[in-house]
């Protein structure tokens, strides 16, 4: 399956999980992680919540693509998400495992859109490594026509959490009786 990033300065950076245990939740270097370095990378949908026109929270799942600086979500233009991110760009995003000991990214920020005409590059590049690169096609030929119009959304992340079962990240305040029992005080 194809890598999800495109290089950059910030992979460079990519600190080990013991060099980040310090670092507080929120804090943007949590991203060089390698447990979020994988998680922006995996073949995973990344869970976005907004709130909505009615002022209600929403969730839904999303593909992604990590470009080493910023998550960008493709979507189609005129749709009730569009219209709810003009209104409230503030989201949350969270991209986690499902098998083993849970290993959990958060993002919260500031999306910028932006339009343009046919079929979004981050969004072909997504479906491609999500679809393999024959059945992408197909289905990105199928839907570039006349008039199709997408939206790029962007989010740099500007408070960041890591949790890792597996690394003994845990969340701060997680009763020492569980800490000690996925031995995290080793």
């Amino acid at each position: 399956m194809p890598f999800r990033s495109y290089s950059s300065s910030l992979a460079a950076m990519t600190f080990s999980n013991s060099e980040t245990m310090d670092l507080p939740q929120g804090d943007v270097r949590l991203l060089n992680t390698p447990t979020a370095q994988r998680l922006l990378t995996a073949p995973l949908v990344a869970h976005l919540a907004y709130t909505g026109k009615d002022r209600m929270p929403r969730l839904i799942p999303v593909n992604f693509l990590w470009t080493g600086d910023e998550l960008v979500i493709g979507a189609f233009d005129g749709t009730y998400k569009i219209r709810d991110l003009r209104n409230h760009p503030e989201v949350a995003v969270c991209i986690d495992t499902a098998d083993g000991p849970p290993q959990v990214l958060m993002l919260r920020g500031r999306v910028v859109m932006s339009e343009v005409d046919g079929v979004l590059p981050e969004y072909a590049t997504i479906q491609r490594a999500g679809m393999g690169e024959e059945a992408a096609n197909a289905y990105l030929r199928a839907i570039d026509q006349p008039g199709l119009r997408m939206v790029r959304i962007g989010l740099r992340p500007n408070w960041v959490a890591v949790l890792d079962f597996q690394q003994q990240r845990l969340p701060g305040r997680t009763p020492e009786p569980v800490r000690a029992a996925l031995g995290a005080d080793r």
